[in-house]
């Protein structure tokens, strides 16, 4: 265990970091799952309502350092593929 004063400090920080990057992850990963799941039932409408805030929110993750960019624009192109698909 650390016993500097700075050592603990770093310690609190990256846990703090941690269950604030897992919140995020967990939120990402939950919106792309809504957004899949009405694109599998072909949903336009519910589909059409969850595009723009699923593609935000991976914007949003790659601002945070939660994703690459290059992992984002795969995501949102995948995504915007399949929507064009079901229209």
């Amino acid at each position: 265990m650390a016993s500097h004063k700075s050592a603990l400090k770093r310690i609190g920080q990256t846990e703090k970091r941690n269950e604030q990057n897992q919140v995020h992850t967990s939120r990402l990963r939950n919106q792309i799952r809504k957004f899949r799941a009405a694109l599998k039932a072909k949903d336009k409408a519910a589909s059409l309502a969850l595009l723009k805030p699923t593609l935000e929110l991976i914007d949003h993750s790659v601002h945070k350092g939660i994703l690459h960019q290059n992992t984002a624009a795969r995501y949102k192109s995948r995504l915007t593929l399949a929507f064009n698909a079901l229209a």
